[in-house]
C-alpha cells in the first residue's frame, strides 16, 4: 500500500483543482498507474479498515447481472442507494452490461433471410418484421465469454470486460467508473489490468482495487490458473475537496502501511456465478481504524 500513499501525496502536492459534476470540486491528476503482485498478498487497504462485506457482496451482485439494490440492502450494503430510483433500480449499470449487453439490429428482411443461419448461430433471435425490416436481438454475456476464452484460448488479446456501452450511458444511474478490464495469461498466471476513467482516490479506489483483485482470484480458480498481477490504470484520479479540507486525507498519509492479508477461497464452486459471501476468508488483516468520509453524489 506504500505506492497508494505515494500517489495520494502526488495528488495533494501536484494535482490541479477542478470543478466537477457533483459540485464538491476535486484536486486531480490524469494518467497514473499502480501495480500489485497478487501472489505476495491481497491488496486490501491497511492504513484504514475497508468494509469487506460491501466489496464481496457488490461483486457477487455484479456477477449476477442484477441492477436493483435489494440484494445489496438485504445484505447490509447501501453503497448504491444514493443513485437508485424509488423502486431500487439502477437501470443499465454494470451488471446488465457484464451479463446481458444488448445487441439489437434492424436490417432488410431479405438480408436477414439470406443470413438467417449465421445470425442464429451467433445467438440472434428475430423480434419482429415490419414493412420489410427485420429486428433481431441477442444478449451478450461477457463474463461467461471470458471464462470460456480463458479455458480455450488463454493467449487471446481479446479477453476484455467492458461496462462502457455508449448507446446506454444516458440510461445508467451512474456511468461506469471502472470502465474496462483486460485479462492476460502467461506462464500459468492470470493478470488483470483495469482502466478506471474516474477514480475517487480516497473512498472509491481501495474498494475498486480489492474488488478487481478478488475477481481475478475467482477467475483464476475457475480456470485452474495462478494469480499474477493486478494493474490499476487511472484516467482522472482525484481527491475531493471536502476530503482535503476535513483533513481525513492527511490523517491517512500519517499512517504506515502494514503487511498485506492473504486470501483463502474455501471452495471451488461449479461456476464463476456460484460464489457465496462465506467462501472468502482474509487472514492477517489488521488495519488501522476506519476513516469516515462523505461520498460525493
Amino acid at each position: 500500500m506504500k505506492q497508494y500513499l505515494e500517489l495520494m501525496r502526488d495528488i495533494v502536492d501536484n494535482g490541479v483543482d477542478r470543478e466537477d459534476r457533483t459540485g464538491v470540486g476535486t484536486r486531480s491528476l490524469f494518467g497514473r498507474q499502480l501495480r500489485h503482485d497478487l501472489s505476495k498478498g491481497f491488496p486490501l487497504m491497511t492504513t484504514k479498515r475497508i468494509h469487506l462485506k460491501s466489496i464481496i457482496h457488490e461483486l457477487i451482485w455484479l456477477l449476477s447481472g442484477d441492477t436493483n439494490v435489494k440484494y445489496l440492502n438485504d445484505n447490509g450494503v447501501r453503497i448504491w442507494n444514493e443513485w437508485a430510483d424509488e423502486n431500487g433500480d439502477l437501470n443499465e449499470v454494470y451488471g446488465k452490461q457484464w451479463r446481458a449487453w444488448d445487441d439489437t439490429r434492424a436490417l432488410p428482411e431479405q438480408q436477414y433471410l439470406a443470413q438467417k443461419d449465421d445470425f442464429t448461430k451467433r445467438g440472434f433471435t428475430l423480434l419482429h418484421v415490419h414493412e420489410g425490416t427485420a429486428v433481431i436481438q441477442r444478449k451478450i454475456d461477457q463474463v461467461n465469454d471470458i471464462v470460456e476464452t480463458l479455458n480455450k484460448a488463454p493467449s487471446s488479446r481479446r479477453i476484455i470486460l467492458s461496462g462502457w456501452n455508449v448507446s446506454k450511458i444516458d440510461e445508467m444511474a451512474l456511468p461506469p467508473c471502472h470502465t474496462l478490464y483486460q485479462f492476460y495469461v502467461a506462464e500459468g498466471k492470470l493478470s488483470c489490468e483495469l482502466y478506471q476513467r474516474s477514480a475517487d482516490f480516497f473512498l472509491g479506489v481501495p474498494f475498486n482495487t480489492a474488488e478487481a483483485s478478488l475477481l481475478t482470484h475467482m477467475l483464476a480458480q475457475q480456470c485452474d490458473l495462478e494469480v499474477g498481477e493486478f494493474i490499476h490504470s487511472f484516467g482522472d484520479v482525484h481527491l475531493y475537496h471536502n476530503h482535503l479540507t476535513d483533513n481525513i486525507v492527511f490523517e491517512q498519509l500519517r499512517r504506515k502501511p502494514k503487511e498485506l492479508p492473504q486470501l483463502l477461497i474455501k471452495r471451488k464452486p461449479d461456476s464463476i456465478f456460484d460464489y457465496k459471501f462465506e467462501d472468502f476468508e482474509f487472514s492477517g488483516y489488521d488495519p488501522d481504524p476506519v476513516i469516515k468520509a462523505q461520498v460525493a453524489v
